[in-house]
């Protein structure tokens, strides 16, 4: 039987008659003779009676690329862990640090002293720069951080909007607080009222209401002033009689000297302008006398009767009587520290001696100032503030007395 395309069986095997099989002789083919290639793919070509080999599969290329991506995470996975590692790491820290500036930055925005009230006095000069602003604040004591002022300043984009002035702050305020406050530029002020009829004593107490001390205050009542307005002013008086009654308003950290200086200069253009001054030299008398009876006509009168008793006070004086004012003496006492006494014994009981007293006894008013510029007709030589408080007028001593009879029976008891 043809053994072509058999598999021949092995040595030791039967034959199926059972007969021993001859072994097969063995035909060598040469290399070249067994295949035959075509082309350079070196692709066998099957020859007939020869087993087929079953063609290699085909891989794609993608799986390709896949199975090689895997080998290499496979064999360097330390390597690629490590360099997540690194850059969540660096994204942590990253924020940590914005995270900390931020914090460190609101709390420089903070007050620099949430207990502390009190307020300071903090003058910035005109052309201060910003860094030069921030430096005096600091020192000051009102903000934590130049760097931070600064960067405040410039984010919201102020930081050449910050006007000169004199600023009143406080530790207790924000950042924010103190930019706005610069910003807007309206310095801090204070009000000083003094009173028309009050005396130097009153108007020092008023000063030193305002926050100023009593040294800085005494200091600047006894300074010496250059104006017009002390013109016929003996060198060795007071400022009585120079306070211009009224509300002043005035920048902090202003010296109490200053603030006086304000003052006169207030007085002597209400003077001037209205030629005050000019009134009173027509009467005979300096603009120091002229002050002087103002201030006699303010304690006197009620409100509106001014005139009528700067008449009675010209009319004495022309007739050489004592003025017979009783605010003059009880000035002097007061002043003194002695008890009230009609009879005291001082050229500033009107009731004793004729004339003017030696100066002013209190801080007159506009309305008296013009009174003694401008007084009323008549002819009237006394007067009284009845216990209604109107003022009566006489023109003799019968009518005087009738006068304090019918309305003066309690005010005209008072020593």
């Amino acid at each position: 039987m043809d053994n072509f395309g058999r598999r021949p069986q092995q040595n030791g095997s039967q034959s199926t008659s059972g007969m021993p099989a001859s072994r097969p002789s063995v035909v060598k083919v040469p290399p070249q003779s067994q295949q035959h290639f075509i082309g350079r793919r070196n692709k066998p070509v099957a020859r007939p009676g020869m087993a087929q080999q079953a063609p290699e599969p085909s891989v794609p290329t993608e799986a390709l690329k896949q199975l090689d991506l895997e080998v290499k995470e496979a064999r360097y996975p330390r390597r690629r862990n490590w360099a997540k590692r690194g850059i969540v790491s660096a994204i942590i820290a990253f924020i940590v640090l914005i995270l900390g500036v931020a914090i460190w930055y609101g709390v420089q925005l903070l007050p620099a002293n949430m207990k502390n009230k009190d307020r300071v006095a903090v003058e910035i000069s005109m052309g201060s720069t910003p860094d030069v602003i921030a430096k005096k604040l600091k020192q000051s004591g009102v903000i934590r951080n130049e760097l931070v002022f600064l960067a405040t300043t410039r984010i919201q984009g102020v930081q050449n909007k910050l006007q000169a002035g004199t600023y009143r702050l406080s530790p207790s305020e924000s950042m924010f607080s103190i930019v706005d406050h610069l910003v807007k530029g309206v310095t801090d002020t204070f009000d000083v009222t003094f009173l028309p009829g009050a005396t130097v004593k009153e108007n020092k107490t008023a000063l030193m209401k305002a926050g100023y001390d009593k040294q800085e205050v005494d200091e600047a009542f006894a300074a010496h002033y250059d104006s017009p307005l002390f013109d016929g002013k003996p060198k060795d008086a007071d400022l009585e009689g120079y306070i211009y009654g009224d509300t002043y308003k005035f920048g902090m950290g202003l010296p109490a000297k200053k603030v006086l200086e304000k003052v006169f200069a207030e007085f002597y253009s209400i003077i001037s302008e209205r030629r005050l001054d000019k009134g009173y030299e027509k009467k005979g008398l300096t603009l120091y006398q002229g002050i002087t009876l103002a201030s006699i006509i303010q304690r006197e009168a009620v409100g509106g009767d001014e005139p009528q008793i700067a008449q009675v006070f010209y009319k004495r004086l022309a007739e050489k009587m004592p003025l017979g004012s009783d605010v003059t003496y009880q000035y002097i006492a007061d002043k003194m520290g002695v008890p009230r006494d009609i009879n005291i014994d001082s050229p500033y009981n009107t009731r004793r001696y004729a004339g003017l007293p030696p100066g002013p006894i209190s801080s007159p008013g506009l309305a008296a100032l013009r009174a003694v510029s401008l007084p009323a007709e008549g002819e009237y030589l006394y007067f009284l503030s009845g216990d209604d408080d109107v003022t009566y007028f006489a023109k003799t001593l019968q009518e005087h007395e009738a006068n304090i009879k019918n309305h003066c029976q309690k005010k005209c008891q008072i020593i």
